[in-house]
Protein backbone atom coordinates (compact mmCIF):
# COMPACT_ATOMS: atom_id res chain seq x y z
CA UNK A 1 0.00 0.00 0.00
CA UNK A 2 2.85 2.38 0.86
CA UNK A 3 4.54 1.65 -2.47
CA UNK A 4 1.34 2.43 -4.38
CA UNK A 5 0.91 5.68 -2.45
CA UNK A 6 4.51 6.67 -3.19
CA UNK A 7 4.07 5.93 -6.89
CA UNK A 8 0.85 7.95 -6.93
CA UNK A 9 2.70 10.93 -5.38
CA UNK A 10 5.46 10.66 -7.95
CA UNK A 11 2.93 10.64 -10.81
CA UNK A 12 1.16 13.65 -9.31
CA UNK A 13 4.44 15.55 -8.89
CA UNK A 14 5.41 14.79 -12.49
CA UNK A 15 2.04 16.09 -13.69
CA UNK A 16 2.48 19.22 -11.58
CA UNK A 17 5.87 19.90 -13.18
CA UNK A 18 4.71 19.25 -16.77
CA UNK A 19 3.52 22.80 -17.33
CA UNK A 20 6.92 24.21 -16.34
CA UNK A 21 8.69 21.88 -18.76
CA UNK A 22 6.22 22.84 -21.49
CA UNK A 23 6.79 26.53 -20.86
CA UNK A 24 10.52 25.94 -21.10
CA UNK A 25 9.99 24.49 -24.59
CA UNK A 26 7.91 27.45 -25.85
CA UNK A 27 8.75 29.17 -29.12
CA UNK A 28 10.95 32.21 -28.50
CA UNK A 29 12.05 32.92 -32.09
CA UNK A 30 9.97 33.69 -35.15
CA UNK A 31 11.48 31.28 -37.67
CA UNK A 32 10.90 28.05 -35.66
CA UNK A 33 7.27 29.08 -35.04
CA UNK A 34 6.75 29.75 -38.75
CA UNK A 35 8.37 26.42 -39.64
CA UNK A 36 6.08 24.63 -37.18
CA UNK A 37 3.11 26.16 -39.03
CA UNK A 38 4.51 25.43 -42.50
CA UNK A 39 5.07 29.11 -43.27
CA UNK A 40 7.93 31.15 -44.71
CA UNK A 41 8.83 34.71 -43.84
CA UNK A 42 7.77 35.99 -47.25
CA UNK A 43 4.25 34.64 -46.70
CA UNK A 44 3.63 36.97 -43.75
CA UNK A 45 3.13 40.58 -44.86
CA UNK A 46 4.89 43.08 -42.62
CA UNK A 47 6.63 40.46 -40.49
CA UNK A 48 9.21 41.63 -37.94
CA UNK A 49 11.49 38.59 -37.49
CA UNK A 50 13.58 40.27 -34.73
CA UNK A 51 11.04 41.98 -32.46
CA UNK A 52 13.42 43.46 -29.90
CA UNK A 53 12.85 43.70 -26.14
CA UNK A 54 9.22 42.50 -26.25
CA UNK A 55 10.27 39.13 -27.54
CA UNK A 56 8.21 36.32 -29.00
CA UNK A 57 6.91 33.77 -26.49
CA UNK A 58 4.36 31.14 -27.57
CA UNK A 59 3.77 27.75 -25.88
CA UNK A 60 3.77 24.89 -28.36
CA UNK A 61 0.32 23.71 -27.29
CA UNK A 62 -1.13 27.10 -28.15
CA UNK A 63 0.70 27.10 -31.48
CA UNK A 64 -0.85 23.69 -32.22
CA UNK A 65 -4.30 25.35 -32.15
CA UNK A 66 -3.29 27.60 -35.06
CA UNK A 67 -4.09 26.72 -38.67
CA UNK A 68 -1.03 25.45 -40.49
CA UNK A 69 -0.23 27.47 -43.59
CA UNK A 70 -2.45 30.36 -42.47
CA UNK A 71 -0.48 33.61 -42.13
CA UNK A 72 -3.66 35.49 -41.12
CA UNK A 73 -4.78 32.92 -38.55
CA UNK A 74 -6.43 34.87 -35.69
CA UNK A 75 -4.46 33.04 -33.00
CA UNK A 76 -1.18 33.58 -34.81
CA UNK A 77 -1.99 37.25 -35.39
CA UNK A 78 -2.19 37.80 -31.62
CA UNK A 79 1.40 36.66 -31.01
CA UNK A 80 3.38 37.21 -34.22
CA UNK A 81 5.45 40.45 -34.23
CA UNK A 82 4.91 42.83 -37.14
CA UNK A 83 6.88 45.85 -38.30
CA UNK A 84 3.77 47.94 -37.56
CA UNK A 85 4.66 47.67 -33.86
CA UNK A 86 7.62 49.98 -34.45
CA UNK A 87 5.41 52.80 -35.78
CA UNK A 88 4.85 55.61 -33.26
CA UNK A 89 1.14 56.41 -33.45
CA UNK A 90 -0.27 59.59 -31.86
CA UNK A 91 -2.38 58.79 -28.81
CA UNK A 92 -0.73 55.39 -28.22
CA UNK A 93 1.40 55.40 -25.07
CA UNK A 94 3.69 53.17 -23.00
CA UNK A 95 1.31 53.37 -20.01
CA UNK A 96 -2.15 53.60 -21.60
CA UNK A 97 -4.23 52.87 -18.49
CA UNK A 98 -2.37 54.84 -15.83
CA UNK A 99 -0.68 51.99 -13.97
CA UNK A 100 2.21 54.25 -12.95
CA UNK A 101 0.18 56.88 -11.06
CA UNK A 102 -1.97 54.13 -9.48
CA UNK A 103 0.99 52.37 -7.83
CA UNK A 104 0.90 52.35 -4.02
CA UNK A 105 3.86 49.97 -3.69
CA UNK A 106 5.88 47.91 -6.18
CA UNK A 107 3.24 45.83 -8.00
CA UNK A 108 0.28 47.10 -5.93
CA UNK A 109 -2.16 49.29 -7.89
CA UNK A 110 -5.20 51.12 -6.54
CA UNK A 111 -7.56 52.54 -9.19
CA UNK A 112 -11.15 51.76 -8.18
CA UNK A 113 -13.11 52.02 -4.93
CA UNK A 114 -12.90 48.93 -2.76
CA UNK A 115 -10.42 47.10 -4.99
CA UNK A 116 -6.69 46.80 -5.46
CA UNK A 117 -4.62 44.90 -8.00
CA UNK A 118 -1.57 42.94 -6.93
CA UNK A 119 0.92 41.89 -9.60
CA UNK A 120 1.82 38.47 -8.28
CA UNK A 121 4.26 37.76 -11.12
CA UNK A 122 5.97 39.94 -13.66
CA UNK A 123 6.03 37.24 -16.34
CA UNK A 124 3.50 35.65 -18.70
CA UNK A 125 3.33 32.34 -20.54
CA UNK A 126 2.61 34.09 -23.85
CA UNK A 127 3.47 37.50 -25.23
CA UNK A 128 0.37 38.99 -26.82
CA UNK A 129 1.36 41.78 -29.18
CA UNK A 130 -1.50 44.05 -28.03
CA UNK A 131 -0.66 43.69 -24.31
CA UNK A 132 -1.27 46.96 -22.47
CA UNK A 133 1.66 46.17 -20.14
CA UNK A 134 4.18 45.35 -22.85
CA UNK A 135 6.28 48.34 -21.70
CA UNK A 136 5.72 47.91 -17.95
CA UNK A 137 8.97 48.06 -15.87
CA UNK A 138 8.61 44.67 -14.18
CA UNK A 139 12.34 44.62 -13.58
CA UNK A 140 11.93 47.35 -10.94
CA UNK A 141 9.87 45.12 -8.65
CA UNK A 142 12.68 43.76 -6.52
CA UNK A 143 12.64 40.51 -4.54
CA UNK A 144 9.27 38.71 -4.37
CA UNK A 145 9.10 38.14 -0.60
CA UNK A 146 9.94 41.74 0.27
CA UNK A 147 7.53 43.39 -2.13
CA UNK A 148 4.67 40.99 -1.34
CA UNK A 149 5.22 41.67 2.36
CA UNK A 150 4.95 45.42 1.77
CA UNK A 151 1.84 44.99 -0.37
CA UNK A 152 0.12 42.76 2.21
CA UNK A 153 0.87 45.27 4.96
CA UNK A 154 -0.72 48.05 2.92
CA UNK A 155 -3.78 45.92 2.15
CA UNK A 156 -4.07 45.01 5.85
CA UNK A 157 -3.96 48.69 6.82
CA UNK A 158 -6.60 49.84 4.30
CA UNK A 159 -9.96 48.64 5.60
CA UNK A 160 -11.77 50.10 2.56
CA UNK A 161 -10.34 47.31 0.38
CA UNK A 162 -12.82 44.45 -0.05
CA UNK A 163 -11.50 42.76 -3.22
CA UNK A 164 -7.94 41.91 -4.26
CA UNK A 165 -7.18 41.08 -7.88
CA UNK A 166 -4.09 39.00 -8.61
CA UNK A 167 -2.68 39.90 -12.00
CA UNK A 168 0.70 40.49 -13.55
CA UNK A 169 2.19 39.13 -15.63
CA UNK A 170 0.21 36.04 -14.73
CA UNK A 171 -0.45 34.87 -11.16
CA UNK A 172 -0.76 31.22 -12.22
CA UNK A 173 2.95 31.25 -13.02
CA UNK A 174 3.50 31.09 -9.27
CA UNK A 175 4.21 27.57 -8.03
CA UNK A 176 1.25 25.93 -6.30
CA UNK A 177 2.61 26.45 -2.80
CA UNK A 178 3.44 30.11 -3.34
CA UNK A 179 0.07 30.80 -4.96
CA UNK A 180 -2.00 29.16 -2.24
CA UNK A 181 0.16 30.79 0.47
CA UNK A 182 -0.50 34.21 -1.07
CA UNK A 183 -4.23 33.54 -1.38
CA UNK A 184 -4.37 32.30 2.23
CA UNK A 185 -2.56 35.39 3.52
CA UNK A 186 -4.98 37.63 1.64
CA UNK A 187 -8.00 35.63 2.83
CA UNK A 188 -6.83 36.05 6.43
CA UNK A 189 -7.29 39.82 6.18
CA UNK A 190 -10.76 40.39 7.69
CA UNK A 191 -11.94 43.14 5.32
CA UNK A 192 -10.94 41.24 2.14
CA UNK A 193 -14.17 39.53 1.06
CA UNK A 194 -13.37 38.62 -2.55
CA UNK A 195 -10.30 37.22 -4.31
CA UNK A 196 -9.96 37.40 -8.07
CA UNK A 197 -7.28 36.04 -10.41
CA UNK A 198 -6.74 37.11 -14.03
CA UNK A 199 -4.92 34.53 -16.14
CA UNK A 200 -4.30 33.48 -19.72
CA UNK A 201 -2.74 30.15 -18.69
CA UNK A 202 -5.89 27.98 -18.82
CA UNK A 203 -5.90 28.64 -22.58
CA UNK A 204 -2.27 29.00 -23.62
CA UNK A 205 -0.81 26.51 -21.12
CA UNK A 206 -3.70 24.30 -19.94
CA UNK A 207 -1.28 21.78 -18.40
CA UNK A 208 -0.98 24.34 -15.58
CA UNK A 209 -4.47 23.37 -14.40
CA UNK A 210 -3.51 20.25 -12.48
CA UNK A 211 -5.55 18.15 -10.09
CA UNK A 212 -3.27 19.37 -7.30
CA UNK A 213 -3.89 23.04 -8.15
CA UNK A 214 -7.66 22.49 -8.21
CA UNK A 215 -7.52 20.66 -4.88
CA UNK A 216 -5.56 23.52 -3.35
CA UNK A 217 -7.93 26.17 -4.71
CA UNK A 218 -10.83 24.22 -3.23
CA UNK A 219 -9.36 24.93 0.23
CA UNK A 220 -9.24 28.72 -0.21
CA UNK A 221 -12.01 30.74 1.43
CA UNK A 222 -13.44 32.87 -0.06
CA UNK A 223 -13.34 30.69 -3.18
CA UNK A 224 -11.52 32.66 -5.90
CA UNK A 225 -13.02 34.11 -9.05
CA UNK A 226 -10.90 33.34 -12.12
CA UNK A 227 -11.13 35.66 -15.11
CA UNK A 228 -9.61 34.05 -18.19
CA UNK A 229 -8.70 35.90 -21.38
CA UNK A 230 -9.92 34.34 -24.62
CA UNK A 231 -10.37 36.35 -27.80
CA UNK A 232 -11.35 33.58 -30.21
CA UNK A 233 -13.28 30.31 -29.88
CA UNK A 234 -10.37 28.23 -31.20
CA UNK A 235 -8.30 29.19 -28.17
CA UNK A 236 -10.62 26.95 -26.16
CA UNK A 237 -9.33 23.56 -27.25
CA UNK A 238 -10.02 20.21 -25.62
CA UNK A 239 -7.24 20.60 -23.04
CA UNK A 240 -8.45 24.05 -22.04
CA UNK A 241 -12.02 22.78 -21.74
CA UNK A 242 -10.90 19.94 -19.46
CA UNK A 243 -8.93 22.32 -17.24
CA UNK A 244 -11.80 24.77 -16.98
CA UNK A 245 -14.18 21.92 -16.08
CA UNK A 246 -11.82 20.90 -13.29
CA UNK A 247 -11.66 24.47 -11.98
CA UNK A 248 -15.44 24.72 -12.08
CA UNK A 249 -15.76 21.45 -10.19
CA UNK A 250 -13.42 22.91 -7.55
CA UNK A 251 -15.91 25.72 -7.01
CA UNK A 252 -13.98 28.44 -8.84
CA UNK A 253 -16.23 31.04 -10.52
CA UNK A 254 -15.17 31.40 -14.17
CA UNK A 255 -15.52 34.57 -16.25
CA UNK A 256 -13.92 35.71 -19.50
CA UNK A 257 -12.66 39.02 -20.75
CA UNK A 258 -11.71 39.65 -24.37
CA UNK A 259 -10.08 42.45 -26.30
CA UNK A 260 -11.64 43.61 -29.56
CA UNK A 261 -8.86 43.15 -32.12
CA UNK A 262 -8.70 43.99 -35.81
CA UNK A 263 -8.16 40.82 -37.81
CA UNK A 264 -8.84 38.55 -34.83
CA UNK A 265 -12.43 38.92 -33.64
CA UNK A 266 -13.81 42.06 -35.26
CA UNK A 267 -16.96 40.45 -36.67
CA UNK A 268 -20.20 39.42 -35.00
CA UNK A 269 -20.04 35.75 -36.04
CA UNK A 270 -16.60 35.31 -34.45
CA UNK A 271 -17.65 37.01 -31.22
CA UNK A 272 -20.87 34.98 -31.05
CA UNK A 273 -18.94 31.74 -31.58
CA UNK A 274 -16.60 32.75 -28.76
CA UNK A 275 -19.50 33.33 -26.35
CA UNK A 276 -21.08 30.00 -27.28
CA UNK A 277 -17.79 28.15 -26.85
CA UNK A 278 -17.17 29.83 -23.50
CA UNK A 279 -20.55 28.65 -22.27
CA UNK A 280 -19.72 25.12 -23.44
CA UNK A 281 -16.65 25.36 -21.20
CA UNK A 282 -18.54 26.64 -18.15
CA UNK A 283 -17.36 30.23 -18.52
CA UNK A 284 -19.54 33.35 -18.76
CA UNK A 285 -18.55 36.34 -20.93
CA UNK A 286 -17.70 39.34 -18.76
CA UNK A 287 -15.99 42.17 -20.63
CA UNK A 288 -15.17 42.97 -24.24
CA UNK A 289 -12.48 45.63 -23.98
CA UNK A 290 -11.80 48.28 -26.52
CA UNK A 291 -8.07 48.11 -27.21
CA UNK A 292 -5.96 49.93 -24.66
CA UNK A 293 -3.91 52.43 -26.71
CA UNK A 294 -0.50 50.96 -25.94
CA UNK A 295 2.41 51.98 -28.10
CA UNK A 296 2.98 49.29 -30.76
CA UNK A 297 -0.59 47.99 -31.01
CA UNK A 298 -2.37 50.59 -33.14
CA UNK A 299 -2.81 48.14 -36.02
CA UNK A 300 -5.22 46.13 -33.83
CA UNK A 301 -7.57 49.07 -33.20
CA UNK A 302 -11.31 48.92 -34.04
CA UNK A 303 -13.31 52.15 -34.01
CA UNK A 304 -16.00 52.80 -31.40
CA UNK A 305 -18.60 53.00 -34.15
CA UNK A 306 -17.68 49.54 -35.42
CA UNK A 307 -17.55 48.18 -31.87
CA UNK A 308 -21.06 49.43 -31.09
CA UNK A 309 -22.34 47.91 -34.32
CA UNK A 310 -20.84 44.56 -33.38
CA UNK A 311 -22.50 44.71 -29.97
CA UNK A 312 -25.88 45.43 -31.54
CA UNK A 313 -25.44 42.38 -33.78
CA UNK A 314 -24.47 40.24 -30.77
CA UNK A 315 -27.52 41.31 -28.80
CA UNK A 316 -29.69 40.36 -31.76
CA UNK A 317 -28.32 36.80 -31.95
CA UNK A 318 -27.41 35.81 -28.36
CA UNK A 319 -29.22 35.60 -25.01
CA UNK A 320 -28.27 38.47 -22.72
CA UNK A 321 -26.10 36.36 -20.41
CA UNK A 322 -23.81 35.51 -23.35
CA UNK A 323 -23.29 39.15 -24.38
CA UNK A 324 -20.19 40.69 -22.77
CA UNK A 325 -20.15 44.33 -21.70
CA UNK A 326 -18.26 46.58 -24.10
CA UNK A 327 -15.95 48.79 -22.05
CA UNK A 328 -12.91 51.03 -22.20
CA UNK A 329 -10.38 51.60 -19.44
CA UNK A 330 -9.28 55.22 -19.17
CA UNK A 331 -6.39 56.35 -17.01
CA UNK A 332 -7.64 58.12 -13.89
CA UNK A 333 -11.31 57.19 -14.37
CA UNK A 334 -13.20 55.80 -11.33
CA UNK A 335 -14.43 52.74 -13.27
CA UNK A 336 -14.34 51.17 -16.70
CA UNK A 337 -16.39 53.21 -19.17
CA UNK A 338 -19.31 51.33 -20.77
CA UNK A 339 -19.63 51.92 -24.52
CA UNK A 340 -23.08 50.35 -24.84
Amino acid sequence: MVARSSAHCQIEAAASDAWQRELGQAFTRVDPLLAFLGLRRDQVPGLDPEPGPFRLLVPRGFAALMRAGGPADPLLRQVLPLAAERVLTPGFRCDPVGDGPAAQAPGLLRKYAGRALLMARGACAVHCRYCFRRHFPYGDFGAYDARIGIALAQIQADTTLHEIILSGGDPLLLADGALVDLLARLAAIPHVRRLRLHSRLPLVLPSRITARLCALLRTVTPRPVLVIHANHARELGAAAQAGLAALGAAGVTLLNQSVLLRGVNDDAATLAALSERLFDCGVLPYYLHQLDPVQGAAHFAVSDREARGLMAALRARLPGYLVPRLVRETAGAPCKEPLG
